[in-house]
Protein backbone atom coordinates (compact mmCIF):
# COMPACT_ATOMS: atom_id res chain seq x y z
CA UNK A 1 0.00 0.00 0.00
CA UNK A 2 1.29 3.47 -0.96
CA UNK A 3 2.18 5.79 1.98
CA UNK A 4 1.71 9.60 1.92
CA UNK A 5 4.12 12.01 3.52
CA UNK A 6 2.86 13.60 6.79
CA UNK A 7 3.14 17.07 5.20
CA UNK A 8 0.73 16.10 2.42
CA UNK A 9 -1.78 14.65 4.90
CA UNK A 10 -1.66 17.81 7.02
CA UNK A 11 -2.17 19.95 3.94
CA UNK A 12 -5.27 17.97 2.93
CA UNK A 13 -6.75 18.25 6.43
CA UNK A 14 -6.13 22.00 6.44
CA UNK A 15 -7.87 22.43 3.09
CA UNK A 16 -10.90 20.47 4.33
CA UNK A 17 -11.11 22.54 7.51
CA UNK A 18 -10.99 25.81 5.56
CA UNK A 19 -13.65 24.56 3.16
CA UNK A 20 -15.88 23.61 6.07
CA UNK A 21 -15.51 27.00 7.76
CA UNK A 22 -16.23 28.87 4.52
CA UNK A 23 -19.29 26.68 3.91
CA UNK A 24 -20.63 27.31 7.42
CA UNK A 25 -20.10 31.07 7.12
CA UNK A 26 -21.95 31.07 3.80
CA UNK A 27 -24.86 29.18 5.39
CA UNK A 28 -24.94 31.52 8.40
CA UNK A 29 -24.82 34.61 6.22
CA UNK A 30 -27.61 33.21 4.04
CA UNK A 31 -29.75 32.55 7.12
CA UNK A 32 -29.12 35.99 8.56
CA UNK A 33 -29.86 37.57 5.22
CA UNK A 34 -33.22 35.76 5.02
CA UNK A 35 -34.17 37.05 8.47
CA UNK A 36 -33.10 40.62 7.85
CA UNK A 37 -34.93 40.84 4.53
CA UNK A 38 -38.27 39.83 6.08
CA UNK A 39 -40.58 42.70 5.24
CA UNK A 40 -43.72 44.06 6.82
CA UNK A 41 -46.96 43.40 4.98
CA UNK A 42 -47.68 46.80 3.37
CA UNK A 43 -51.39 46.27 4.07
CA UNK A 44 -50.67 46.78 7.79
CA UNK A 45 -49.86 50.43 7.14
CA UNK A 46 -53.24 50.94 5.49
CA UNK A 47 -55.58 49.48 8.11
CA UNK A 48 -57.88 51.81 10.04
CA UNK A 49 -56.68 52.53 13.59
CA UNK A 50 -59.71 54.00 15.38
CA UNK A 51 -58.08 53.90 18.82
CA UNK A 52 -55.67 56.68 17.89
CA UNK A 53 -58.34 59.38 17.78
CA UNK A 54 -60.80 60.54 20.44
CA UNK A 55 -63.39 61.38 17.79
CA UNK A 56 -66.41 59.07 17.77
CA UNK A 57 -67.31 58.05 14.22
CA UNK A 58 -70.73 57.19 12.84
CA UNK A 59 -70.14 53.44 13.21
CA UNK A 60 -68.93 53.69 16.83
CA UNK A 61 -70.88 53.83 20.08
CA UNK A 62 -70.07 55.91 23.16
CA UNK A 63 -70.70 55.23 26.85
CA UNK A 64 -69.73 56.70 30.20
CA UNK A 65 -68.93 54.55 33.22
CA UNK A 66 -69.89 56.45 36.36
CA UNK A 67 -67.64 55.21 39.15
CA UNK A 68 -67.12 56.15 42.77
CA UNK A 69 -63.82 57.74 41.67
CA UNK A 70 -65.22 59.66 38.71
CA UNK A 71 -66.36 59.18 35.11
CA UNK A 72 -64.68 57.16 32.37
CA UNK A 73 -65.90 57.77 28.81
CA UNK A 74 -65.33 55.02 26.26
CA UNK A 75 -65.96 54.68 22.56
CA UNK A 76 -66.93 51.21 21.32
CA UNK A 77 -65.96 49.61 18.03
CA UNK A 78 -69.16 48.11 16.61
CA UNK A 79 -67.53 47.43 13.23
CA UNK A 80 -64.59 45.38 14.50
CA UNK A 81 -66.01 43.71 17.63
CA UNK A 82 -69.81 43.59 17.12
CA UNK A 83 -70.42 40.69 19.53
CA UNK A 84 -68.47 42.27 22.38
CA UNK A 85 -70.04 45.69 21.85
CA UNK A 86 -73.58 44.33 21.70
CA UNK A 87 -72.90 42.25 24.81
CA UNK A 88 -71.57 45.27 26.73
CA UNK A 89 -74.31 47.70 25.66
CA UNK A 90 -77.11 45.21 26.35
CA UNK A 91 -75.72 44.49 29.81
CA UNK A 92 -75.44 48.24 30.44
CA UNK A 93 -79.07 48.81 29.38
CA UNK A 94 -80.19 46.05 31.72
CA UNK A 95 -78.24 47.57 34.66
CA UNK A 96 -76.14 44.39 34.81
CA UNK A 97 -73.02 46.37 35.71
CA UNK A 98 -74.67 48.70 38.22
CA UNK A 99 -72.93 48.65 41.62
CA UNK A 100 -70.34 46.10 40.47
CA UNK A 101 -66.72 46.68 41.45
CA UNK A 102 -63.30 46.67 39.86
CA UNK A 103 -62.36 43.46 41.60
CA UNK A 104 -58.88 42.99 40.10
CA UNK A 105 -56.45 45.91 40.04
CA UNK A 106 -52.77 45.80 39.10
CA UNK A 107 -50.96 49.10 38.76
CA UNK A 108 -49.05 49.49 35.48
CA UNK A 109 -51.10 46.67 33.99
CA UNK A 110 -54.90 46.94 34.05
CA UNK A 111 -58.12 47.26 36.07
CA UNK A 112 -60.79 44.57 35.69
CA UNK A 113 -64.51 44.61 36.43
CA UNK A 114 -67.88 43.51 35.12
CA UNK A 115 -68.41 40.56 37.46
CA UNK A 116 -71.73 40.64 39.35
CA UNK A 117 -70.18 38.32 41.98
CA UNK A 118 -67.33 40.74 42.53
CA UNK A 119 -64.62 38.11 42.85
CA UNK A 120 -63.75 37.23 39.25
CA UNK A 121 -65.71 33.98 39.19
CA UNK A 122 -68.99 35.24 37.73
CA UNK A 123 -70.60 36.88 34.74
CA UNK A 124 -72.31 35.60 31.61
CA UNK A 125 -72.76 36.76 28.05
CA UNK A 126 -76.16 37.92 26.81
CA UNK A 127 -76.34 34.86 24.51
CA UNK A 128 -75.84 32.14 27.11
CA UNK A 129 -78.81 29.79 26.97
CA UNK A 130 -80.32 31.82 24.11
CA UNK A 131 -78.06 31.41 21.09
CA UNK A 132 -75.74 28.39 21.15
CA UNK A 133 -74.24 29.37 17.79
CA UNK A 134 -72.62 32.36 19.54
CA UNK A 135 -72.28 31.04 23.10
CA UNK A 136 -72.37 27.27 23.59
CA UNK A 137 -72.28 27.74 27.36
CA UNK A 138 -68.68 28.74 27.99
CA UNK A 139 -68.79 32.25 26.54
CA UNK A 140 -68.77 33.88 23.12
CA UNK A 141 -65.93 33.82 20.61
CA UNK A 142 -62.97 36.15 20.44
CA UNK A 143 -62.93 38.95 17.88
CA UNK A 144 -59.34 39.78 16.90
CA UNK A 145 -58.65 42.59 14.43
CA UNK A 146 -55.53 44.12 12.90
CA UNK A 147 -57.19 47.48 13.60
CA UNK A 148 -57.36 47.07 17.40
CA UNK A 149 -54.60 46.61 20.01
CA UNK A 150 -54.07 46.58 23.78
CA UNK A 151 -52.53 50.03 23.91
CA UNK A 152 -52.99 52.24 26.99
CA UNK A 153 -56.69 52.94 27.46
CA UNK A 154 -57.88 49.92 25.47
CA UNK A 155 -61.03 48.22 26.79
CA UNK A 156 -60.91 44.45 26.28
CA UNK A 157 -62.92 41.37 27.21
CA UNK A 158 -61.49 39.29 30.04
CA UNK A 159 -61.52 35.55 29.41
CA UNK A 160 -60.39 32.19 30.76
CA UNK A 161 -59.05 31.06 27.39
CA UNK A 162 -60.03 31.43 23.77
CA UNK A 163 -63.75 32.01 23.11
CA UNK A 164 -64.85 32.19 26.75
CA UNK A 165 -66.03 35.80 26.87
CA UNK A 166 -68.78 36.52 29.39
CA UNK A 167 -69.37 39.91 31.00
CA UNK A 168 -66.01 40.76 32.54
CA UNK A 169 -63.79 43.36 30.90
CA UNK A 170 -60.58 45.21 31.67
CA UNK A 171 -59.06 48.59 30.88
CA UNK A 172 -55.36 48.58 29.96
CA UNK A 173 -53.63 51.06 32.27
CA UNK A 174 -49.87 50.51 31.93
CA UNK A 175 -47.94 53.76 31.37
CA UNK A 176 -44.53 52.23 30.70
CA UNK A 177 -42.88 52.00 27.27
CA UNK A 178 -43.16 48.36 26.20
CA UNK A 179 -42.49 48.95 22.50
CA UNK A 180 -39.43 46.66 22.71
CA UNK A 181 -41.87 43.76 23.09
CA UNK A 182 -43.43 44.62 19.72
CA UNK A 183 -42.34 42.93 16.50
CA UNK A 184 -42.41 45.91 14.16
CA UNK A 185 -42.94 43.63 11.15
CA UNK A 186 -46.27 42.47 12.57
CA UNK A 187 -47.63 45.84 13.70
CA UNK A 188 -48.66 49.10 12.04
CA UNK A 189 -45.97 51.75 12.66
CA UNK A 190 -48.44 54.03 14.46
CA UNK A 191 -49.36 51.26 16.90
CA UNK A 192 -45.67 50.56 17.56
CA UNK A 193 -45.33 54.27 18.42
CA UNK A 194 -48.48 54.12 20.58
CA UNK A 195 -46.92 51.34 22.69
CA UNK A 196 -44.14 53.77 23.61
CA UNK A 197 -46.79 55.60 25.65
CA UNK A 198 -48.02 52.48 27.42
CA UNK A 199 -50.12 49.37 26.92
CA UNK A 200 -49.55 45.62 27.09
CA UNK A 201 -48.65 44.14 23.66
CA UNK A 202 -48.40 40.60 25.07
CA UNK A 203 -52.22 40.59 25.32
CA UNK A 204 -52.69 41.10 21.57
CA UNK A 205 -54.26 38.17 19.75
CA UNK A 206 -55.66 36.55 22.90
CA UNK A 207 -58.16 39.16 24.11
CA UNK A 208 -60.90 41.01 22.25
CA UNK A 209 -60.35 44.77 22.19
CA UNK A 210 -63.76 46.40 21.81
CA UNK A 211 -63.33 49.94 23.12
CA UNK A 212 -60.98 52.79 23.97
CA UNK A 213 -61.05 55.31 26.80
CA UNK A 214 -61.37 58.79 25.30
CA UNK A 215 -61.85 60.68 28.56
CA UNK A 216 -61.09 59.82 32.17
CA UNK A 217 -57.72 58.01 32.06
CA UNK A 218 -56.81 59.92 35.21
CA UNK A 219 -59.68 58.06 36.91
CA UNK A 220 -58.38 54.74 35.54
CA UNK A 221 -54.92 55.58 36.94
CA UNK A 222 -56.39 56.49 40.32
CA UNK A 223 -58.23 53.16 40.48
CA UNK A 224 -55.07 51.28 39.48
CA UNK A 225 -53.02 53.02 42.18
CA UNK A 226 -55.37 52.02 45.00
CA UNK A 227 -54.11 49.87 47.87
CA UNK A 228 -54.46 46.13 47.24
CA UNK A 229 -54.06 42.88 49.13
CA UNK A 230 -53.61 39.27 48.06
CA UNK A 231 -56.55 37.64 46.34
CA UNK A 232 -57.61 34.03 47.00
CA UNK A 233 -55.10 32.97 44.33
CA UNK A 234 -52.27 34.81 46.06
CA UNK A 235 -52.08 37.61 43.50
CA UNK A 236 -51.62 41.13 44.90
CA UNK A 237 -54.63 42.53 43.05
CA UNK A 238 -57.62 42.65 45.40
CA UNK A 239 -58.55 46.26 46.23
CA UNK A 240 -58.82 46.99 49.94
CA UNK A 241 -61.53 49.56 49.18
CA UNK A 242 -62.99 48.53 45.80
CA UNK A 243 -64.19 51.18 43.37
CA UNK A 244 -67.79 50.79 42.19
CA UNK A 245 -69.35 51.25 38.78
CA UNK A 246 -72.53 52.93 39.98
CA UNK A 247 -74.15 52.92 36.54
CA UNK A 248 -73.45 53.37 32.82
CA UNK A 249 -74.84 56.06 30.53
CA UNK A 250 -75.17 55.21 26.84
CA UNK A 251 -74.36 58.46 25.07
CA UNK A 252 -74.52 57.16 21.51
CA UNK A 253 -75.39 53.80 20.03
CA UNK A 254 -74.27 53.07 16.48
CA UNK A 255 -76.84 51.39 14.28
Amino acid sequence: MKKFAPQIIMAVILVLLIAGIVGYQHFANSSNSATSTTKKDPKLEKVALPQLTNAVSENESEVTLHTSYGDITIKLFNKYAPLAVENFITHAKQSYYNNTIFHRVINNFMIQGGDPKGDGSGGESIWKGKDSSIDSGNGFKNEISTSLYNIRGAVSMANAGADTNGSQFFIVQNKKNLSKQVDENNYPSKIYDAYKKGGVPSLDGDYTVFGQVIKGMSVVDKIAEAKVEDSSSGEASKPVDPVKITNITIIKEAK
